[in-house]
């Protein structure tokens, strides 16, 4: 009998992030330079053979929006064809709240709970990271992508 676990799906820029928790902890990771179109599928493809996926999580925004709709596209295909229930949270959760690249020296920020570009002269990107422990609580089933700002 596969191991019962639930994917998280960081796609937001390079590189993609996908863990693997049972219990709400993270027992596995797979980090790629490759391009989420590409790669999605056959990561999944191998999870599928080797666990019982309960439920997907994934960022859904900020970030490129090429790489949040194919994210979305993908993982909602594969929780209505699965029936697996797929949950989402904005990207300040996997980065400490920090500022994320918008275009430009625009950024995105998040103040209580509100997202918003602000122009920032100097910057402290901070890398998106797998949390050890998954806080089920930051995630909901609003799962459309934040896109924020119009596409130039």
């Amino acid at each position: 009998m596969p191991k019962s676990v639930d994917v998280v799906l960081i796609a937001l820029s390079s590189p993609i992030l996908l863990g693997i928790y049972e219990n709400n902890t993270l027992i596995d990771f797979i980090s790629t330079q490759e391009k989420s179109s590409y790669v999605l599928p056959k990561i999944f493809e191998e999870l599928f053979k080797k666990y019982k996926i309960e439920r997907l999580f994934y960022a859904n925004g900020p970030g490129s929006f090429m790489a949040i709709k194919i994210s979305y596209i993908f993982l909602k295909s594969i929780s209505i064809l699965k029936n697996i229930p797929l949950f989402a949270t904005d990207a300040f959760y996997f980065n400490e709240n920090s500022p994320i690249k918008a275009i430009g020296k625009l950024y995105f920020v998040k103040v209580s709970s509100e997202i918003k570009t602000q122009k920032l002269e100097t910057v402290q990107e901070a890398d998106f990271r797998l949390p050890s422990e998954l806080d089920y609580n930051e995630f909901s089933t609003a799962t459309a992508p934040l896109y924020m700002i119009a596409a130039v």
